[in-house]
């Protein structure tokens, strides 16, 4: 396969000693790098859990997707087992919103490897990804519309009457800036506490670091600013 893009590396090791040696580790990226098999692609970050398959509490899995949601990057790893055998888990990594490579199943990328995904995890959790599918399509025809339905006030003014899915979608929308203002705090703190004082100097810093911003573009202070009424 070739492939594009950043992409976040995660591994994982049973047990301590397999973790100190590096013991499977080096297999592990080794099926990483044939998956990427060239193409214009970087790892911007690796990230090892020493665990056992059947926790489900993995820190560094958890950074992992931090820094693949920072970075709009994907997560890439060796084999699924690598992540778990854990319908429920599996469940809620489809529920991360990330974008999740195996090199043993290359198939499973993209809307398609979703939908793969959650045949995995299970019908109930592929009834929830197309409800969310419609929702999404519902909203984007909705939003082709220069504007809803309206009435006359007893004033005079027309007021624009918002639907259930118009408003929903709109609630949805914030909860997503929400989201990624708080994903982006910590790093706009890090780098207020290095000297970025001005917006412009923040926004240069975020694209420095190869953050994009929500439509994967570059930071302005402008929208450095909304971030921050948002935090």
């Amino acid at each position: 396969m070739t492939s594009s893009g950043k992409f976040i590396a995660y591994y994982r090791v049973s047990t301590d000693k397999q973790g100190k040696s590096g013991l499977g580790l080096e297999a592990q990226r080794a099926a990483v790098t044939t998956y990427l098999n060239g193409g214009k692609w970087k790892i911007i970050s690796e990230f090892t859990e020493v665990e056992s398959g059947r926790r489900s509490d993995r820190p560094q899995l958890d950074a992992a997707l931090k820094a693949a949601r920072l970075h709009r990057a994907a997560i890439v790893v060796s084999k699924v087992d690598r992540l778990t055998r854990s319908v429920a888990f599996l469940s809620k990594l489809l529920e991360a919103n990330v974008d999740v490579r195996f090199a043993d199943l290359p198939q499973i990328e993209g809307p398609t490897g979703r939908f793969m995904l959650q045949q995995m995890a299970s019908v109930a959790e592929l009834e929830a990804g197309m409800i969310s599918a419609r929702t999404k399509a519902a909203l984007a025809r909705s939003t082709k519309n220069l504007g809803g339905p309206r009435r006359r006030k007893s004033d005079g003014r027309l007021v624009e009457i918002t639907s259930d899915i118009q408003a929903s979608g709109v609630e949805a929308l914030r909860e997503r800036a929400d989201e990624r203002a708080a994903e982006l705090a910590p790093t706009i703190q890090e780098l207020q506490a290095g000297g970025a004082k001005s917006l412009r100097a923040i926004a240069e810093g975020l694209n420095e670091a190869g953050i994009p911003t929500a439509r994967r573009g570059k930071w302005s202070a402008v929208q450095v600013q909304r971030v921050l009424d948002r935090i």
